[in-house]
């Protein structure tokens, strides 16, 4: 199978960072305006998911949901999660850190998108 969503190696020592002192968290990416269009990192359950928004897989550990509407426009996108230097704003966790997390994106190949875990949209 195809996985929808990476992490890379940096972004997921940051995780392990944020996850020894806020314990579970999730990840979301709305595709809104500004910094919204970030990924951003919250204790699980802080930020409330709604029927608007798609399970697309795990990132280091941590659920990583993405708007619907943004799914529709991605579907056919690999994402990997990284992490830059920088402070982006907005209330993910990691910016305390000096640091932000941001979505890199790639078109699949044929034979990957064949092999896709399916979505419930």
């Amino acid at each position: 199978m195809t996985d929808r969503v990476l992490i890379t190696p940096e972004a997921k020592k940051v995780v392990n960072q944020l996850r020894e002192e806020h314990g579970e968290l999730m990840f979301h990416q709305s595709g809104g305006c500004c910094e919204g269009s970030q990924p951003m990192c919250f204790p699980k359950g802080e930020f409330r998911i709604s029927d608007s928004d798609v399970l697309l897989g795990e990132v280091g550990g941590c659920a990583f949901y993405m708007s619907r509407d943004q799914f529709e426009y991605w579907q056919h996108t690999q994402l990997t999660i990284d992490v830059v230097p920088g402070r982006g704003a907005s209330f993910s966790l990691e910016i305390p850190l000096g640091v932000r997390f941001i979505t890199r994106s790639r078109l699949y190949t044929p034979e990957e998108a064949a092999a896709l875990t399916p979505i419930n949209v």
